[in-house]
């Protein structure tokens, strides 16, 4: 088999598949017991979300990630979840460990509710049930469940390669129950890798705890443990099972039988280490035996304590060649194989530190051994298979060679420093900090614009489906039901029509248009052609106008003199300009300060106020230097995908400093206030300070009756106002904007950030 895949494919046709993630995790509060608050109702309905929803208790949370083929993808949805969910739960965190927390006592420890429907009311009798046969404590042990399959690509080229008489289906479950087999007969060795609950609180069932012995305060072990989550004290049914792998028949006929022995409710019921999944789970005998074996479940994967995705992606890349191990690995005949395995698991979770015999074929072999000689294979398919997986199996090796590199020892080794309820505390509190750190980013959807991430972040939450269509262009499908919307750059909809876009593109329509309606805009002049331009310039010396391009957008190519210019410097203007537009505007310049109404569906859902671009000397550094200085922010970025955008000293900054006798060498007193530019966009590297609260209503009346003139339902309304704190101050719209950005809304510079991708949801329908 190792030939024929280094005859068929690349290292990177091997390394592809499909893979994704449910990751477990509990709700806890501030002292580290078990949350008692219903599941965020922000994540909608649970059985409706296909990313957020429960397990068996309400308290336990379940994320879920959409099916990806790189490993790298899945990580970053993962993570992104994980934020996701920990920024939305208040006073609460997401428990870092499989094992539990401090739980209440048994009556207290909320079973997941449901809606009234019939496939709620099913959730709900199906967990009452469990209740009443397991405990409710045990149910409360989370983990990683990961699903695998190697692409069909890769199956249809194996089947096309081998000569034999089986049909295609067929073909593959073979493939796929021989790897199911190996892994059963494997899994102890990935338990002891990625195992890490080697740690029992006083709180959980006390069968348990009464056999262990005390390590520190009210938590116990015993010596040598590493995952107590696969032992048995953790999730296991209450006989030892063992089904038929050696078909799909046999293993759907053997799990029929223990359902007509009474042993387990249902298929879902079986807690095997890893389970054959079904194109359609909710018909799953019969689908099984006609559609064939879809994807395996790995159900053996303790929580990483030490990652907040609840796995690592270094092993989520060594599960990919683990997977073709199993996939190539010979097999013994070995009859009681199944019985040995589930042996060697239990030795593994409990005294996996020690130097422990295990069985192999009914004989016995180091751990250590066995498990070198098994990584010694791995690394041969790696090196002839050319899967560049060196570094991550060195890892592994290490971690052989020394338990105290294993996840399990180190938690122990925190706990015993700090405490079992402090350091899973203390790692949760982190991890949500980072969560906050990097509120304003999407891992993996870091090249969209911070707008469409920030939509597609909200859309996640609330369990709508997303697709990204075209990423160059941000533009993204969403799907919740039967209702979809296609969406472009977040603010471009179904909801405006074409006109609406041209009209607000084009800023001399738009002032026709607000005039008309009695709304005030500047007066000005429209030209286009440079010459006649510059002719009809000395009608604008010493006068305070605004010099633009007729069609731009992001304050660029735009001049401002509230004081009045030169003849030199406002033929400079026209020229700059000229290059992002063929018809160049000449306004008068309103009085005042800017300020941009975001309006969506006739409502004004944020007001900013934007500083120009600037800088604070400290004596001693050039305004150049001290731009370089504030954009290293990590707010700030390029490109609209961070808050705010880097600073640029080009030649609208240097023709402003021009007119206050400054340039870019010039060192700012202490204290020193130096604007770059009169435009306040935050495109152009402005700071965002949020006014929702405090501009009065009737502009916000104003910014609304502007956004209904041009027919908009989403609007961008940039309007100067004289005194902000007056209602009868004047005031002059100067634009309206018709793909207004909602991520300086989200994250100001300073004020309240406003949730605005929510809004646009709303406008949707999909809330």
């Amino acid at each position: 088999m190792l030939n024929d895949l280094k005859k068929l494919f690349t290292a990177s046709e091997l390394l592809n598949g499909n893979f994704g993630v449910e990751r477990e995790g509990l709700r806890v509060d501030k002292q580290g017991n078990l949350s008692l608050k219903p599941h965020p109702k922000q994540f909608g309905e649970k059985m409706k979300n296909p990313y957020i929803t429960t397990d068996f208790s309400e308290s336990q949370l379940e994320l879920i990630t959409p099916i990806f083929n790189k490993t790298d993808k899945l990580y970053n949805f993962l993570s992104v979840l994980y934020d996701i969910v920990a920024l939305e739960l208040e006073g609460e965190y997401i428990w870092p460990q499989s094992m539990p927390c401090i739980i209440p006592s048994d009556n207290k420890i909320p079973i997941a509710r449901f809606d009234k429907t019939p496939t709620g009311e099913e959730a709900k009798k199906y967990r009452e049930n469990l209740l009443k046969k397991y405990g409710p404590k045990k149910q409360l042990i989370s983990g990683i469940h990961y699903n695998f399959s190697f692409s069909e690509e890769m199956t249809k080229r194996l089947y096309e390669d081998e000569d034999n008489d089986l049909d295609y289906k067929t073909f593959k479950d073979n493939l796929y129950l021989k790897v199911a087999r190996n892994y059963l007969r494997y899994r102890w060795l990935l338990i002891y890798l990625l195992g890490g609950t080697g740690l029992i609180h006083e709180s959980y069932a006390k069968e348990c705890v009464k056999k262990l012995k005390e390590v520190t305060n009210n938590v116990f072990s015993n010596d040598g443990a590493l995952s107590y989550r696969n032992s048995e004290c953790g999730y296991t049914n209450n006989t030892d099972l063992f089904a038929d792998y050696n078909s799909t028949k046999g293993y759907v006929e053997s799990l029929k039988s223990f359902i007509n022995d009474k042993i387990i409710e249902s298929h879902k019921e079986f807690y095997s280490s890893i389970r054959l999944k079904a194109k359609d789970n909710n018909n799953f005998f019969e689908s099984l035996i006609n559609d064939g074996i879809d994807y395996l479940e790995y159900r053996s994967i303790d929580i990483n304590p030490f990652d907040k995705a609840g796995i690592s992606l270094d092993d989520l890349n060594f599960l990919q060649i683990f997977n073709l191990f199993l996939l190539v690995a010979d097999e013994s005949s070995y009859d009681k194989w199944q019985e040995e395995a589930l042996e060697n698991q239990k030795l593994i979770a409990r005294y996996g530190h020690n130097d422990i015999m295990l069985k192999k074929d009914g004989k016995e072999i180091s751990k250590e051994i066995w498990a070198l000689d098994i990584l010694e294979d791995i690394k041969n398919i790696n090196k002839k298979l050319n899967l560049g997986k060196e570094e991550i199996l060195f890892k592994m090796i290490e971690k052989i060679r020394d338990y105290k590199c294993t996840y399990s020892y180190k938690i122990i080794e925190k706990v015993k420093s700090e405490g079992y309820i402090d350091a899973h505390l203390n790692l949760a509190e982190n991890y949500k900090k980072d969560a906050y750190n990097k509120r304003f980013k999407l891992e993996g959807y870091e090249d969209l614009e911070l707008s469409t991430q920030l939509l597609i972040k909200e859309s996640i939450k609330r369990g709508i489906k997303v697709e990204i269509s075209d990423r160059s262009e941000n533009f993204i499908k969403l799907k919740k039901g039967n209702r979809v919307e296609h969406v472009k750059q977040a603010t471009k909809t179904s909801k405006d029509n074409y006109v609406t876009v041209l009209i607000m593109e084009n800023k001399v329509v738009t002032k026709k248009i607000l005039d008309d309606n009695c709304l005030n805009v500047p007066k000005g002049y429209e030209f286009n052609s440079f010459n006649d331009a510059v002719l009809n310039c000395t009608n604008f010396s010493n006068k305070p106008i605004v010099i633009k391009p007729k069609s731009t957008n992001f304050g660029i190519g735009i001049s401002i003199f509230p004081d009045g210019v030169e003849k030199s410097d406002l033929i400079k203007a026209i020229e700059i300009a000229f290059k992002y537009d063929n018809t160049v505007l000449v306004e008068e310049f309103i009085k005042g300060k800017e300020y941009r109404f975001l309006v969506i569906n006739d409502k004004v859902v944020g007001i900013l106020h934007r500083v120009p671009a600037n800088v604070i000397g400290d004596g001693v550094k050039s305004i150049k230097e001290l731009v370089e200085i504030k954009n290293q922010s990590s707010l700030r970025g390029k490109g609209y995908k961070t808050p705010l955008e880097k600073i640029n000293l080009d030649e609208n900054a240097e023709l402003f400093l021009k007119q206050n006798n400054l340039n870019f060498d010039y060192i700012p007193n202490k204290g020193e206030i130096v604007y770059l530019r009169e435009n306040s966009n935050i495109s152009t590297g402005g700071d965002s300070i949020d006014y929702t609260d405090i501009i009065p209503k009737r502009f916000k009346t104003v910014a609304i009756e502007a956004t209904k003139a041009v027919g908009a339902k989403i609007c961008g309304v940039d309007m100067m106002i004289e005194d902000y704190q007056d209602e009868n101050s004047s005031y002059g719209i100067i634009e309206l904007n018709f793909n207004p950005a909602i991520h300086i809304h989200s994250y100001p510079y300073k004020g309240i950030e406003r949730n605005i991708a929510k809004e646009i949801l709303n406008l949707l329908e999909f809330i």
